[in-house]
C-alpha cells in the first residue's frame, strides 16, 4: 500500500509544522494549509487521503471545510482538531461526516494511532473488494498444457512468481500472454492484491500519462474529477502492460523513471507519491529490432527484460491440442454447465490440422461458435468456419484416415456456396434461390453470421 497522503490544515503556523514533521517522520506524505481558502484549494485537487482539520479558523471553520468537501464527493477522511473537548463541536463535526477529532495539544501518539486505525480501515476496505473478485470468480477452470515446451513455461512462471521481479513476455497475438501474466501475479506474494491489465496501444497517446499517473481534478480540459492512475491503482499488487511495444517514446522515459524511482506525480499535482506495484509487460513485437531501430528505447528494455519468458504458439503444442479442445468444449467463455458436446471425427480432424495463426483466442473463438451453431449438442464440420475446413492438410498428411471423403465433399460444397455467392455479386438472398436452399442454410453452411 501506498503512504497516505495527510493534508494539515491550521492557521497556527507552529502547531502545523510540528505535526507535519511527525507524520513525515513516520512515513507519510504531506502537505500543509493555513487558512480555509488555501484548503480548499488543495482539497479540491481530490488527491488526498486524510485531512487533519483544525476547526477554529479566522476565515472560516473547519466544520464548512469538511461539508463542502462531502458536498463535492470527496473521498478524504477527516479528522477534526479542537481547542477544546467540547463535546457540541465534536458531535457536529461527527454528523458532518468526520471520521473522529482530537484536542489540542496534539499528541503524537494519539495522532499516529488515528492515521493507523484509517490505514487499516482503508486496507480492509480494499481487502473486501478482493474477497468479492474472488468469490465472483471462484471455480474457473483452468487447463495444465502437457507439452515439453509448455512445462517448460510452467516452471519459470514457478521460479519468477514469488519474487518481485519485472518480467517481459513475449509471444504471437492471442497465444495466452494476458492469462500467463496473471498466473505470475496469482502465484505471487502479492496474490491478495489488485491485478491490473492495461493494453497501451488502446490508449490515446495525449491520455496515456493522464492514465497511467492519475490526475488533479481541473488539470486540464474535461479532468472534471480526481484520477489516481494505473499504477496506484495497481499498488499493492501487479500491473500488467500488455501491448508495451505500442508505448510512444515520451511514455517509455516517464514509464522507466517510475519503476526505477517508484514514484508517481499526477497531472496537475507538485506531489510525488510512492507506489508498490510490480511490472509484468508482454509484446508480439520484436523489442530487440525496435531498440535496433531507435523506436524503443534500450534501458527500458533491459529493464524489462531483467527476467523473459516467450509463450509458443498453439502449433508448436500439438501434444495438447485434442486435450485443450475438449477443455474449452466443457470449460469455454458463455459456457452453460448443462450441456455436454460432442465433436464429430470430422470436425476434430479439421481442429487437429489446422496451424491456428491466431492462436489460443482463434481457438475459443471457433470453439463458442461451434457450441452456438451445434444441433442436438453435436460439433460437426458444418458448425466450423469455412476459413478452417477450406484448409488444406499438410503435404502427405492423412486428416483422419476414412472420413477423408466427407471433408473433401463438405469444401467441394463451400466452394459451390462461394462460387453461387460470387455469380450473385455477393447477394446471399440471390445466391441461395439459386442454389435451392434457405437464406440462413446458406449463412450456416458458409460459416457467416447473417
Amino acid at each position: 500500500m501506498s503512504a497516505l497522503n495527510v493534508l494539515v490544515i491550521d492557521d497556527e503556523a507552529a502547531l502545523r509544522q510540528i505535526v507535519a514533521a511527525t507524520l513525515v517522520k513516520a512515513g507519510y506524505t504531506v502537505e500543509q494549509a493555513s487558512c480555509v481558502a488555501e484548503a480548499r484549494l488543495k482539497l479540491a485537487r481530490g488527491t488526498f487521503d486524510v485531512a487533519l482539520c483544525d476547526i477554529k479558523m479566522p476565515d472560516g471553520t473547519g466544520i464548512d471545510v469538511l461539508l463542502e468537501a462531502k458536498t463535492k464527493g470527496l473521498d478524504t477522511v477527516f479528522v477534526m482538531v479542537t481547542a477544546s473537548a467540547s463535546m457540541e463541536t465534536a458531535v457536529e463535526a461527527l454528523r458532518g461526516g468526520a471520521y473522529d477529532y482530537i484536542v489540542k495539544p496534539v499528541r503524537n501518539e494519539e495522532l499516529l494511532n488515528r492515521l493507523s486505525q484509517i490505514e487499516s480501515m482503508r486496507g480492509l476496505s480494499e481487502e473486501n473488494k478482493l474477497l468479492r473478485a474472488a468469490v465472483k470468480g471462484r471455480g474457473a477452470a483452468t487447463y495444465r498444457f502437457k507439452s515439453p515446451c509448455m512445462l517448460e513455461v510452467e516452471r519459470l512462471v514457478n521460479k519468477v512468481a514469488p519474487t518481485n521481479s519485472t518480467v517481459l513476455v513475449t509471444g504471437e497475438s492471442g497465444c495466452g500472454k494476458g492469462v500467463l501474466a496473471r498466473s505470475i501475479h496469482e502465484k505471487s506474494q502479492r496474490s491478495t492484491g489488485p491485478f491490473v491489465p492495461v493494453n497501451c496501444g488502446a490508449i490515446p497517446e495525449q491520455l496515456m500519462e493522464s492514465e497511467f499517473f492519475g490526475h488533479t481534478r481541473g488539470s486540464f480540459t474535461g479532468a472534471d474529477r480526481t484520477r489516481k492512475g494505473l499504477f496506484l491503482e495497481a499498488d499493492g499488487g501487479t500491473l500488467f502492460l500488455d501491448e508495451i511495444g505500442e508505448l510512444p517514446m515520451p511514455m517509455q522515459t516517464k514509464l522507466l523513471n517510475v519503476i526505477e524511482e517508484k514514484q508517481v506525480r499526477a497531472v496537475g499535482s507538485e506531489q510525488q507519491r510512492h507506489v508498490d506495484a510490480r511490472i509484468v509487460v508482454a509484446t508480439n513485437r520484436d523489442l530487440q529490432s525496435m531498440v535496433a531501430q531507435g523506436t524503443f528505447r534500450e534501458d527500458l528494455y533491459f529493464r524489462l527484460s531483467m527476467f523473459q519468458i516467450a509463450l509458443p504458439p498453439l502449433r508448436e503444442r500439438q501434444v495438447d491440442l485434442r486435450d485443450f479442445v475438449q477443455f474449452l468444449l466443457a470449460n469455454g467463455r458463455d459456457c452453460d454447465p448443462s450441456r455436454r458436446f460432442s465433436l464429430d471425427e470430422d470436425a476434430e480432424a479439421v481442429l487437429m490440422t489446422y496451424p491456428w495463426p491466431g492462436n489460443v483466442r482463434e481457438l475459443d473463438n471457433v470453439i463458442n461458435r461451434a457450441r452456438i451453431l451445434a444441433e442436438n449438442n453435436r460439433i460437426t464440420v458444418a458448425d466450423l468456419p469455412a476459413a478452417l475446413v477450406g484448409t488444406q492438410p499438410p503435404e502427405g498428411g492423412d486428416v483422419g484416415g476414412d472420413t477423408t471423403l466427407r471433408l473433401q465433399l463438405r469444401r467441394y460444397e463451400i466452394k459451390l456456396l462461394q462460387d453461387a455467392i460470387t455469380a450473385a455479386e455477393g447477394d446471399r438472398r440471390m445466391a441461395a434461390q439459386r442454389l435451392g436452399i434457405s437464406l440462413s442454410s446458406l449463412y450456416r453452411k458458409v460459416g457467416e453470421v447473417p
